[in-house]
């Protein structure tokens, strides 16, 4: 994984490119966002670069953290995000990394929790075909039909696709393309669709 930069979900919109066509793009606000902390193969095992991200009260951080923030040099912020990186020695700390770090046109990858969506049947989750509309069916046309064997093994396995819970699971969107980059308001719009809720946090790599 290569350095990247932490952000907030401000929503979607579309904006017109240089052709006159529409493009559907989402608002992200990311940065600024300060180094806290470097990981390095001698102390920690790993080479990393822990990023900070919104500013949180003094009042709603805990002691431990508090002093963590104090040792850094860094107001107390909401979210810590940790980078793998090959080579951390080009970081200091209380060094910021801005959304300036993306040029338009740039490929990346955005990883964020998807929007919980509750409890939810075979063909919402796992897109199942459901059963026939008619020819004699009755109440199955959303039922995932079969889902055991017969006397042997006589369960279902682990992992078998069923109803259950979905959503809230942590998702990384692959191959993005940076629309434009404002650097001036710290806002970067991205072609498409981003995982999570509005204000929820994204972070944005440079595609590997």
């Amino acid at each position: 994984m290569s350095i990247g930069v932490l952000g907030k979900k401000v929503g979607m919109t579309q904006v017109f490119g240089e052709d006159g066509r529409a493009v559907p793009v989402t608002v992200i606000e990311a940065g600024p966002c300060p180094v806290v902390e470097i990981r390095t193969p001698e102390k920690n095992s790993y080479s990393a670069v822990q990023l900070g991200f919104v500013d949180e009260k003094p009042g709603h951080v805990n002691k431990p953290m508090k002093g963590y923030f104090e040792k850094s040099g860094v107001t107390p912020k909401r979210w810590l995000r940790e980078f793998r990186v090959e080579d951390a020695s080009g970081y200091t700390v209380g060094q910021e990394i801005t959304v300036e770090l993306f040029k338009d046109g740039d490929i990346v990858d955005v990883r964020g929790v998807s929007k919980g969506k509750g409890y939810q049947g075979g063909m919402k989750r796992h897109h199942f075909a459901g059963g026939p509309a008619s020819h004699g069916a009755s109440k199955v046309h959303r039922k995932p039909g079969s889902s055991a064997a017969n006397s042997y093994p006589g369960h279902i396995f682990k992992g078998k696709k069923m109803a259950g819970r979905m959503g809230g699971e942590r998702v990384t969107t692959k191959g993005l393309s940076v629309f434009s980059v404002d650097a001036e308001n710290n806002l970067i719009l991205i072609r498409g669709s981003v995982p999570g809720a509005n204000n929820g946090l994204v972070l944005i790599m440079k595609t590997a």
